[in-house]
């Protein structure tokens, strides 16, 4: 069959494979997460973001704080959109941004217990673009 579900011998619809429900797992958070989060730094609901900014991030970018948050926003809002349209890309393109995160928390010396959750999250956006659609089970044809 060439769908994503199979009709067991007694003619009832099994579930997807494992690994494709995996991606679509993966992907789904990793579209909504970015996307929400990049939302976040233009109304700060849910945090003030501009305290998890090393200084020196807005010595490199002659801007306030809040205005840095702005363009951090920005990014992760189009990351989102990238794993939803092209997971393969948009999943390094994340692994990449979670990087750039976790070193600017680790330059900004404190908040250590952040930067390993998000080192967790960057494994789980390697793990989608393992997953994604150019990734084995695509090419093995499940």
């Amino acid at each position: 069959m060439t769908t994503n579900a199979k009709i067991n011998a007694g003619g009832r619809l099994q579930a997807m494979a494992p690994d494709r429900q995996a991606f679509f797992l993966l992907r789904t958070v990793f579209t909504a997460a970015p996307i929400l989060f990049g939302l976040d730094k233009f109304t700060n609901i849910l945090t003030d973001w501009t305290i998890y900014l090393a200084p020196v991030a807005t010595s490199v970018v002659p801007v306030s704080a809040q205005t840095f948050m702005y363009m951090v926003g920005v990014v992760e809002i189009i990351a989102g959109i990238a794993v939803a349209v092209r997971p393969g890309f948009g999943s390094l393109l994340v692994a990449v941004w979670l990087l750039g995160i976790i070193i600017n928390l680790l330059v900004l010396g404190s908040f250590y217990d952040v930067a390993l959750r998000d080192f967790g999250l960057l494994v789980g956006a390697l793990a989608l673009n393992r997953l994604s659609p150019a990734g084995s089970w695509r090419r093995h044809g499940k």
